[in-house]
């Protein structure tokens, strides 16, 4: 019989492995240099392992929970990348409306105001995109591809504003990696089945 300690040890796990889990699944945008809390599958590994993308471990921590390690096929994953970026951009729009409620300059507010419209794209192009990934995955790859050239447009009004807030750096950083992503399983699915389209 197990003792009331190595019990205890094994609620304390779970419960750790748990939260972490939920925390990754609701819009947090993942610290990257924490270490893995769940086994990454073969798919996972397989396109964290992509040419397009820039940070592996980002890509390991962000698909780490629960739902993306028991997708079965690269059709599953992508629906569940997209799904992510559209939280992670609805996040990140939450962030700039915010900010936006601040004073500030005319620039700074026109800025603000063109990454806003930005983020409203990027969440209805990554739905979209989630519901065209099987029957067309160029036009998925082309519309994710997109999005990446958006929110290098949003940093660049922010750059020329003079803008500096470290919420929204990182928000449009990890976008890019979301992006990155989302371009690499478009890509291998146009490959899984380069006939079909």
């Amino acid at each position: 019989m197990a003792s009331t300690n190595q019990l205890c040890l094994v609620l304390v796990i779970f419960l750790s492995v748990f939260s972490l889990s939920s925390l990754l699944t609701s819009a947090i945008i993942p610290k990257a240099n924490v270490s893995l809390s769940i086994p990454s599958s073969q798919l996972v590994e397989n396109l964290c392992n992509g040419k397009a993308i820039q940070n592996r471990r980002f890509c390991l921590k962000a698909l780490s929970t629960p739902e993306v390690i028991v997708a079965m096929d690269t059709a599953q994953l992508g629906t569940l990348i997209m799904k992510l970026g559209a939280t992670n951009a609805k996040a990140t729009l939450n962030v700039y409306n915010e900010i936006i409620k601040k004073p500030g300059s005319p620039q700074a507010l026109k800025a603000l105001n063109c990454c806003v419209e930005v983020y409203k794209y990027a969440i209805l192009s990554f739905e979209m995109v989630s519901s065209k990934l099987v029957e067309d995955p160029q036009t998925a790859n082309y519309d994710v591809a997109v999005i990446g050239l958006e929110i290098a447009n949003c940093e660049k009004e922010l750059i020329n504003a003079k803008v500096q807030a470290a919420r929204l750096l990182a928000g449009n950083r990890f976008m890019k990696y979301y992006v990155q992503m989302g371009y690499e399983i478009t890509s291998s699915l146009e490959l899984e089945n380069p006939n079909e389209y």
